[in-house]
C-alpha cells in the first residue's frame, strides 16, 4: 500500500494554523475530500477533518464557499 501524504511528507502533526496545507484538502465547495480520494489513512483523517474543524471555529477557514 502506498504512503499517505503526510507520511510522505513526514508530518507527524496536523495543524489547524496551517491553513494553506488544509486547504488541499478541501474541495470547491469548502468540505473536506472524501478518504479514498486524497488517499489519506483512517487516523490521519481523523486529525484532517478535526483540524479543519478547529480552523472553522476559530474563523481561519470558512464553513461554506459561495
Amino acid at each position: 500500500m502506498s504512503e499517505d501524504f503526510f507520511s510522505k511528507h513526514n508530518i507527524k502533526h496536523i495543524d489547524y494554523k496551517d491553513v494553506e496545507l488544509l486547504k488541499r484538502f478541501l474541495d470547491p465547495h469548502g468540505r473536506i475530500m472524501k478518504r479514498r480520494r486524497i488517499g489519506l489513512s483512517v487516523a490521519h483523517q481523523k486529525a484532517l477533518a478535526n483540524a479543519v474543524k478547529r480552523a472553522r471555529y476559530m474563523a481561519l477557514l470558512p464553513f461554506i464557499v459561495r
